[in-house]
């Protein structure tokens, strides 16, 4: 399949319990995660039966399963214990995700905080993260895939170029990969909107970071314009993207055999249709309409 459509599903009650019914409900064919409160600390041990049943299910019904790591991680802030907790954090989601299966998971790639340099927060980058990479040796270990911000503050990555220096203080390391999401870089500066902007878009991703490293799309629409640095994700072509610029990038050959999954407002019921909605974009040819 050259794109499974999915979403993020949510897991209270269990990963196999509820997360793939949820999956089922909105037609999902790949599905995103959290393992962990994204708004806290704390490490969970996870259930070994849920996770059991939600790696076997997932191979049995094709399902590729991906974890988004909690969104305190930041790996460039000036307080240490902030940096100590994101190391915990990452670890600990990077090991739930060798549990269930998950081939990435999706970390923000932070900000610079307290005055500092973006110098001096790229090096913390690389002191903290290294070691991360390095301990993922096995064949099923899964990849760190760093997702860039909409803009806010000191932002370590925004636009798609911010995305060099950090992967360089990393040594692009092989373990390496992106999620890129649609609604961010629009809200950053790429005007994925406008003929050919999707397109240029992922020109710049693989020319900054080579090919291969794009392993997941965020397929989100914005309520806000282009440029405005603001993450508020929209529905598929109800927001200022338009159905044309998921249609191009679903064209790409940076795309191809990526997954896409949504993070867009409203209950199943419109989960369901925006999944319904890429699938249709992504079967149609090229001028079909």
């Amino acid at each position: 399949m050259r794109n499974p459509v999915g979403g993020h599903v949510p897991v209270a009650g269990g990963l196999a319990t509820t997360g793939l019914g949820t999956a089922r409900e909105i037609g999902a064919e790949t599905v995103q995660v959290f393992v962990a409160n994204p708004r806290g600390w704390a490490t969970p041990a996870g259930r070994p039966d849920q996770d059991e049943a939600f790696r076997e299910r997932c191979a049995a019904e094709g399902i590729l399963p991906w974890i988004h790591a909690p969104y305190l991680i930041n790996f460039g802030s000036h307080t240490e214990e902030t940096a100590r907790r994101s190391v915990v954090s990452m670890r600990h989601s990077l090991r739930r995700g060798r549990e269930i299966g998950a081939p990435g998971v999706v970390v923000h790639t932070g900000s610079a905080t307290g005055g500092r340099s973006r110098e001096t927060a790229l090096a913390q980058v690389r002191e903290l993260v290294l070691p991360l990479l390095d301990e993922l040796t096995a064949d099923d270990d899964p990849m760190l895939l760093l997702e860039g911000t909409a803009g806010q503050g000191a932002s370590l990555c925004s636009r798609i170029e911010d995305l060099g220096p950090y992967f360089e203080a990393l040594d692009f390391h092989p373990r390496l990969g992106v999620c890129l999401d649609t609604c961010h870089v629009y809200a950053a500066g790429h005007d994925l909107a406008a003929p050919g902007g999707a397109a240029s878009a992922l020109d710049t991703l693989v020319a900054t970071v080579g090919r291969g490293r794009l392993r997941l799309i965020h397929a989100n629409d914005s309520k806000e314009a282009h440029g405005s640095h603001k993450d508020r994700h929209e529905n598929i072509g109800a927001g200022h993207i338009g159905e044309d610029a998921f249609r191009e990038l679903l064209r790409h050959p940076a795309t191809e055999g990526v997954p896409l999954i949504i993070e867009t407002p409203g209950g199943p019921e419109r989960y369901a249709a925006d999944i319904a909605l890429l699938k249709r974009l992504r079967e149609r040819r090229p001028g079909a309409g």
